[in-house]
């Protein structure tokens, strides 16, 4: 990827490797989140700096996850030793849930640019048919997924900046979707996973703390 002799093209498809190796926020909206960040004129696939500045973003962020990857070992070593075979909840909550590790607060503009990825995939999800699980009324999944829309276009127009009342429309519409998986193989859960996924990185990006110059 830093060798500037070979081709943009192949220099790009590496950093593409990098990000499938490594995306904190899932795949696609950790590509987003480069993007934003590296501040690409008119693209990465163009601009030779802004892919170093990408993978220096990128490489930053992995050394911070695997401080704290180091962090957590040796904590959980003392913790079984003491006898606490389990972790709690909240220690396995980065391992769950999209973040972007760092040193410093992330950016602002790339978690409006992940969100707004996501916000596209989203749409274009295909929808459950309510024959899937009888037991659900379509109107409930109808209403979820319009909640769900709805918290992500506030976010977007508040520019990542939602308001108090909209952060709390989000937490519920989480917990509703989240009621609605089952456990183990489920043929709706092959629909809600993918809102649920959407739905935890707009939670982390909307009460995530922001960079100074954002």
């Amino acid at each position: 990827m830093r060798d500037e002799r070979l081709p943009l093209v192949r220099r790009h498809a590496a950093l593409r490797c990098a990000v499938g190796d490594y995306s904190p926020l899932g795949c696609n909206a950790t590509w987003a989140y480069l993007s934003a960040t590296a501040c690409p004129a008119p693209d990465l696939r163009r601009d030779s700096a802004a892919l170093l500045r990408a993978l220096a973003i990128l490489k930053e962020s992995r050394v911070a996850h695997l401080a704290e990857m180091d962090a957590f070992a040796a904590r959980r070593q003392v913790e079984k030793a003491a006898g606490r075979r389990t972790p709690r909840v909240t220690d396995t909550a980065a391992l769950r849930f999209p973040r972007w590790p760092s040193a410093a607060p992330p950016s602002r503009l790339g978690l409006i640019a992940a969100v707004a990825n996501r916000h596209s995939a989203f749409q274009r999800f295909p929808y459950p048919d309510e024959t899937l699980s009888p037991d659900i009324e379509v109107r409930q999944l109808a209403h979820l997924h319009a909640r769900l829309e709805d918290c992500a276009a506030s976010y977007l127009k508040a520019l990542g900046r939602p308001d108090r009342r909209a952060a709390a429309e989000l937490t519920d519409t989480v917990h509703g979707i989240h009621s609605l998986t089952r456990p183990g193989y489920s043929p709706l859960n092959m629909y809600l996973l993918p809102w649920l996924r959407f739905a935890n990185l707009l939670t982390y990006a909307a009460s995530a703390p922001f960079a100074i110059e954002q």
